[in-house]
């Protein structure tokens, strides 16, 4: 396209333009049409107020009201799951709470000591100005963070739980406390004269001295292998303790179990008497491991150490 400029005092001229050019002209066109465009969309809606335009006060207020409903909808589904979280983790506290109760009472600690429905003491200096409050994020990511930390506490609590109920239940199938309530035995564990022989051997358990008709309990939960008469040790009681721990209730005079009787730890099983190979009312006990016989001391004297831990306790 050629385009010829004329003028008076001028001599004529020609001015050729190409594509680009008139490219260049529509974008240029364009960019500017954009521009003023721009410029009053932004003049109008900022200073829709002050002109009191309705259409554009219109489109303003929705704008705003938009903006104010996403807001709205944000902070309620924000503070709905937070509502959630905030559910689990008081379920939880309440499971933790019974476990501390349970764990306390395993551990023998006294509940005005540990207790876990009162918060503890807290305080410190008052936070300084400058400190800022928690966003929505962080107050979310903190949440998340105290519930995995509840949830991470609760199952450490049930595997102590379950650790001192182990702890327990073997302390209770070990024969730890004296069989009955005398405070003298006649004869020891060891070497000693024989009474009717006079010959020094080897005795296997311990003679309480007592009444006849005395209750005799199992120094230990466990099941009755035996409950029958032996020309030696005349009226006779085998109690299974397990991990191959065996007692030995040797002469009563009355028998109140039976095989296969599950006792308890504690539970009158006989009385004394002076049955069999005998010279006196007396109870013979015996411990046996793996069959062996142990000496009955060493369990009773842990039974009395455990039972004086326990009242210092309480």
């Amino acid at each position: 396209m050629q385009i010829i400029l004329l003028h008076p005092r001028f001599s004529a001229k020609t001015v050729t333009l190409t594509h680009w050019h008139l490219l260049s002209l529509v974008l240029l066109f364009a960019v500017s049409v954009i521009a003023v465009a721009s410029f009053l969309y932004y003049f109008t809606v900022r200073y829709a107020t002050e002109l009191n335009i309705p259409l554009m006060r219109d489109m303003a207020a929705g704008t705003s009201q938009d903006d104010s409903s996403r807001k709205d909808r944000y902070i309620k589904e924000n503070l709905a799951a937070m509502a959630m979280k905030l559910g689990e983790m008081q379920a939880q506290l309440m499971r933790l709470d019974a476990l501390g109760e349970r764990v306390q009472g395993l551990a023998g600690i006294k509940p005005q000591e540990f207790n876990f429905k009162e918060p503890p003491g807290r305080g410190g200096p008052a936070p300084s100005a400058n400190s800022q409050p928690l966003s929505m994020e962080e107050f979310q990511t903190a949440l998340d963070s105290v519930a995995r930390d509840v949830e991470q506490r609760a199952d450490y609590m049930n595997v102590v739980e379950t650790t001192l109920m182990s702890y327990k239940i073997k302390s209770k199938l070990l024969p730890t406390i004296q069989p009955v309530n005398v405070s003298y035995n006649a004869s020891g564990f060891g070497w000693r004269l024989d009474p009717f022989t006079g010959r020094n051997a080897f005795h296997e358990g311990i003679d309480f001295a007592g009444a006849v008709g005395t209750p005799i309990v199992a120094a230990a939960g466990g099941v009755v292998i035996s409950a029958e008469y032996h020309h030696q040790y005349g009226n006779m009681i085998d109690i299974d303790h397990g991990n191959d721990i065996v007692t030995r209730y040797a002469h009563t005079s009355r028998v109140y179990v039976k095989v296969g009787d599950i006792v308890k730890r504690g539970q009158r099983i006989a009385d004394i008497g002076s049955t069999g190979r005998s010279t006196g009312a007396h109870l013979h006990f015996e411990v046996l491991v793996k069959g062996i016989p142990q000496n009955p001391h060493k369990f009773l004297a842990a039974g009395a150490d455990q039972a004086r831990m326990i009242a210092l306790v309480k």
